[in-house]
């Protein structure tokens, strides 16, 4: 691969935080490289639009005052058409399991640069949970990042060349903080189908909760998830990507189609 590879950059985490910038520095030694995220965090935003945004220079591209998705439309149609391929991260926090990929602005971002058929990776960092000091406050180095870079830079170098983008749209990259060990291996996953989300009644005030306790379960170990899936793979210690599909698959079947020769025959 030359310098003619050509990547827009974008995330939901904002375009100053971190593992932005750990990706632009890790993709910008071998590609021409051009920024186009949210100027501030559009985490959880899933591929809410705007009907126009505010466009501002940034010394590693454009700032753009709307969402991940809002990034990856303007980038391919307004400012940088002719890319080879969409990255989406760092994100700060792990983007696993089915029930996320359409909450995640990360993910979002990726999907929808399956739409315009350009190949793209969404890309994030597990951040365990535990300890005293808040996972909101841990990886804020760009060396945080370094198994998350190399996976992806490998990625991009490798996977449109090797046919990965004939059968996935965009994939799914999760990797591990580095604690010392050698780089992480990569494994090929499918997303959990793990769900943990309760809605609880707060007595003193009448608002409804909601949580997910599916982190609660990681940090106590508590993983029900088999081998091959996304959850596990990270908790490992290894590298998730899962090759998906933009929304949504479809699945026929004889049941709908007898519901719909009988619709008008009652």
């Amino acid at each position: 691969m030359d310098d003619a590879f050509s990547i827009l950059l974008t995330n939901d985490d904002g375009i100053e935080s971190t593992g932005f910038r750990a990706l632009y520095e890790a993709f910008d030694q071998f590609a021409d490289v051009t920024a186009v995220a949210p100027a501030a965090d559009q985490s959880a935003v899933g591929r809410k639009m705007s009907n126009d945004v505010d466009v501002t220079e940034h010394e590693l591209g454009y700032a753009i005052d709307g969402t991940p998705a809002d990034c990856t439309v303007v980038g391919l149609e307004a400012l940088c058409p002719d890319v080879d391929m969409v990255v989406a991260g760092c994100n700060k926090g792990a983007n696993i399991g089915a029930y996320v990929l359409g909450r995640s602005g990360t993910v979002s971002a990726a999907v929808e640069a399956a739409f315009f058929d350009v190949p793209a990776m969404a890309v994030s960092l597990y951040v365990p949970p535990g300890g005293d000091v808040p996972w909101t406050e841990k990886a804020d180095d760009i060396a945080d990042y370094r198994h998350a870079a190399d996976a992806a830079t490998y990625l991009a170098k490798n996977a449109p060349e090797a046919g990965v983008f004939e059968e996935a749209e965009y994939l799914n990259v999760n990797a591990p903080m580095p604690n010392g060990q050698d780089p992480a291996p990569i494994e090929i996953t499918t997303p959990s189908k793990m769900y943990a989300m309760t809605a609880r009644h707060d007595d003193e005030n009448g608002r409804i909760t909601l949580h997910d306790r599916i982190w609660e379960r990681m940090q106590s170990g508590d993983i029900p998830d088999p081998q091959g899936t996304d959850r596990r793979a990270i908790v490992d210690g290894r590298v998730s990507v899962s090759p998906l599909t933009a929304p949504h698959t479809t699945k026929r079947h004889d049941a709908l189609d007898s519901l719909a020769e009988s619709y008008l025959a009652e």
